[in-house]
């Protein structure tokens, strides 16, 4: 009986920790599903061998790229995480929300001088799948013209893919989507972006665990998921961000990587 009552306890708490740890194959097959989502970064082509080579004829190394992203900025925490990023040389996307943004647009414009990127959070902190479409277009709409007026502003491009079309990201939130809201947001020439390594930082305060959580999956292509508005975040990434260096990644913002 006590092993029973053992088995039943594991096999509740098995979709919690697939949710907390979800396998890879998981995220893989949720790629296939959804292929207009992105959660990893894609491989890149197959190397052209002339294009590969350094001066001397020798392969150039290949270079292990991994998306850092950071959710609910800007914040009062925000340029604390912008001078640990700078510190260990490292780039990252950070998805504004609309609502937090009057009084700090100053901080937008040394993110964007600094090489960070800017993506779209919607207007607030809420799930975006429960507004409905005409809301959350205006919302995106309205964070839109924020982040291309702070671009134009301090006088960066944004970045583009080969075509030569500004990279534009949303993430819901919540991280939830549904067919309208993936309809809208290729309507609207953005693309929604989730992740591969979440930590659940947004509710899990010790840093020390968030940063185990980061360092035991994170792989070459993973897109990390991490917050601004928390105090725990910038000790977070200090304990994340020079391992990942001591492997050879190099972390970088969603536009870089792709």
């Amino acid at each position: 009986l006590p092993l029973l009552i053992l088995l039943l306890i594991l096999l509740a708490l098995l979709p919690l920790y697939i949710i907390y740890r979800p396998p890879h194959a998981v995220i893989r097959s949720m790629a296939e599903k959804y292929p207009d989502t992105l959660w990893e970064i894609p491989p890149p082509p197959l190397p052209n061998t002339n294009k590969n080579k350094d001066t001397e004829g020798k392969e150039a190394p290949k270079e292990k790229l991994i998306a850092l992203t950071i959710d609910d900025a800007p914040s009062a925490y925000t340029l604390d995480i912008l001078h640990v990023l700078q510190e260990y040389n490292a780039r990252a996307t950070f998805f504004l929300i609309g609502s937090q943004i009057p009084g700090r647009e100053g901080i937008l414009h040394t993110l964007v001088k600094s090489g960070m990127e800017l993506g779209n959070h919607a207007m607030h902190d809420e799930p975006s799948v429960s507004l409905g479409s005409e809301v959350l277009e205006q919302e995106m709409q309205e964070v839109e013209g924020v982040i291309a007026r702070v671009y134009e502003e301090v006088g960066v491009e944004r970045p583009r893919d080969g075509r030569g079309v500004v990279r534009k990201w949303f993430r819901p939130g919540s991280g939830f989507f549904s067919g309208w809201m993936r309809e809208l947001v290729r309507g609207l020439g953005y693309r929604i972006v989730l992740g591969s390594v979440y930590p659940h930082d947004a509710q899990i305060g010790w840093a020390g665990v968030n940063a185990w959580h980061v360092r035991s999956l994170v792989r070459e292509g993973s897109i990390v998921v991490m917050h601004d508005r928390r105090s725990w975040t910038v000790e977070g990434l200090r304990r994340v961000l020079p391992v990942l260096k001591g492997r050879g990644f190099r972390v970088v913002g969603l536009g870089e990587a792709m």
